[in-house]
């Protein structure tokens, strides 16, 4: 039952957190896969979509060697406590949201960059709040919820292809003049991938705060479309309605600024609400695992009866 298999994946994560970068697996497949894009690079979606290919290949392969060696359950939990980074995405919110109680907001700016992709030397004490709950909230399925459920799906070598489209997306998925046309299908085939991981969360999210679910389907429904992912504006609506804030709004990168629209209809957020969506990220993620094993035994009972 690769539900179970993916479930204690996660709680190993939770209790063991990530190796040191030097050899965190995750971190030597992005070195690869950037000497493999130095060798395929060029300004169109063509190369692109080989340097994809390539590189979810490679994670495939890796993932069925070892299913052969040490079999689909053990495959499946080793894979998905590689995959997820849960402990780590909780434990630097906490921190910056430690820093902010403390007054340092010199610190907590330097800190959210381990977080955010956003320029953060100019922001207050709200908006580094709101830039850490928007990032709880999307790597809770990019980094945890999206893990569990293609780990559930088709074991390790669907969740370590999952973390490296995840990966690649991180890499060359960005709207620039380099990557526009050559990131093109990493970015898609990761908006694809998390589909319906995204949803599956908003799902949680509305199940463990039950007196807001109401609330939390209004505000996906109208405000999700204003966020320019797909996948990132429904789980970020999903959570500012259960926290009761509104999120989104204007971010600085470098030299653009983007505006993704508000999200919820709440007050802004403070440090005091990162630790609640750290307990919410933490319940959601429950909740999609109780849901991927009911779904999956019902399957398994669906499959019995029709061979009867």
């Amino acid at each position: 039952m690769n539900s179970a298999a993916a479930t204690a994946g996660l709680a190993l994560d939770q209790v063991l957190g990530e190796p040191r970068v030097s050899w965190h697996a995750v971190a030597r497949y992005g070195s690869l896969m950037q000497r493999i894009e130095h060798r395929l690079y060029a300004d169109c979606r063509a190369n692109g979509f080989g340097f994809t290919m390539t590189g979810v290949g490679i994670a495939i392969t890796v993932g069925l060697s070892i299913r052969r060696l040490v079999g689909p359950t053990a495959a499946t939990i080793a894979a998905t406590t590689l995959c997820a980074a849960g402990k780590m995405l909780d434990d630097e919110a906490i921190r910056i949201a430690r820093l902010l109680h403390d007054g340092d907001l010199h610190s907590a700016r330097q800190q959210a960059r381990s977080l955010v992709g956003r320029t953060t030397e100019h922001l207050d004490e709200r908006e580094i709040s709101r830039a850490v709950i928007e990032s709880v909230a999307e790597n809770c399925v990019d980094a945890v919820t999206a893990s569990l459920f293609w780990a559930t799906v088709g074991g390790a070598p669907a969740v370590l292809a999952h973390r490296a489209i995840n990966t690649l997306d991180a890499m060359v998925g960005h709207r620039d003049d380099r990557y526009e046309r050559f990131g093109w299908c990493s970015a898609r085939t990761d908006d694809v991938v998390n589909y319906l991981p995204a949803r599956l969360t908003a799902l949680a999210v509305g199940i463990v705060r039950p007196g807001r679910a109401p609330e939390i389907r209004r505000v996906v429904r109208r405000d999700a479309r204003q966020h320019p992912s797909p996948n990132g504006g429904i789980v970020e609506a999903a959570f500012a309605a259960a926290l009761g804030v509104r999120l989104g709004g204007i971010n600085r990168y470098g030299d653009n600024l983007e505006d993704r629209g508000a999200l919820g209809d709440g007050p802004s957020p403070t440090p005091a609400d990162i630790a609640a969506a750290v307990r919410l990220r933490r319940h959601a993620t429950a909740a999609c695992a109780l849901l991927l094993l009911a779904i999956e035994r019902g399957v398994q009972l669906a499959s019995r009866r029709r061979r009867r």
